[in-house]
């Protein structure tokens, strides 16, 4: 039969499991670039808050190089420009991967910066005056404090991390927005393909969604603040 003569429901048969395909890569790059992207945002948030001067430059510049930029250009740039640069090959999932998680890890050092100057500095000082390192003090007074305010933003870039892994269609990566286009490019009914993956990434958000309100529930439960 004909795809054009198809019902609603058998032609989405015949096309969700391809896009779970495309589903499943599309996860992958948001879990392991959010992962990347969250730590090298912590280390660029001590950075910008560092008392050395050097790391706060650097810091600065990476944000404003990363923030300042369009991150298509971003993606495009690491995937056909730095492998001659380096002599190195490199293929579109870590291409995508490098540029999603330099690009979020922009962004979450704000984010960090932001929630660990939000903590009253006299509880640094009084920190140091009970002769506690800079370093210790960050690591177990101050940025414990912050976990429960950062969760809502976290979970906000972290989204529009989920729905920035579309870009990387432009390297040909077999992502869900890259494998919609192919579908629909093929069968000529871009109506239902396109539905199922909008509901393929308004399933990512949700999931977020969800597991950030079940860790504000525990934090609170554990006396956050």
């Amino acid at each position: 039969m004909d795809s054009a003569e198809l019902s609603f429901w058998q032609f989405s048969v015949q096309i969700v499991p391809r896009l779970l395909v495309g589903m499943k890569i599309t996860l992958e790059l948001t879990v392991i670039s959010g992962f990347f992207g969250l730590l090298l945002g912590m280390i660029g948030a001590l950075f910008r808050i560092s008392p050395v001067k050097p790391l706060r430059i650097l810091a600065t510049v990476y944000i404003t190089m990363f923030r300042g930029t369009p991150l298509l250009l971003q993606i495009l740039f690491i995937y056909f420009a730095l492998p001659p640069l380096l002599d190195l090959r490199l293929d579109s999932f870590p291409a995508g991967v490098l540029a999603l998680s330099l690009n979020a890890a922009a962004y979450f050092t704000e984010i960090f910066r932001a929630g660990i100057e939000s903590i009253p500095k006299g509880q640094m000082e009084a920190a140091r005056a009970l002769g506690i390192s800079y370093g210790t003090a960050m690591r177990r007074v101050i940025i414990p404090q912050t976990y429960k305010r950062l969760i809502p933003p976290i979970v906000n870039e972290l989204a529009a991390l989920s729905k920035d892994t579309s870009l990387v269609s432009v390297v040909a990566l077999s992502e869900l927005l890259y494998v919609t286009q192919r579908i629909g490019a093929t069968y000529l009914r871009p109506w239902e393909v396109y539905f199922w993956a909008a509901l393929g990434y308004l399933f990512v958000v949700v999931l977020l969604t969800f597991v950030a309100s079940t860790l504000e529930t525990r934090l609170s439960t554990k006396g956050g603040h």
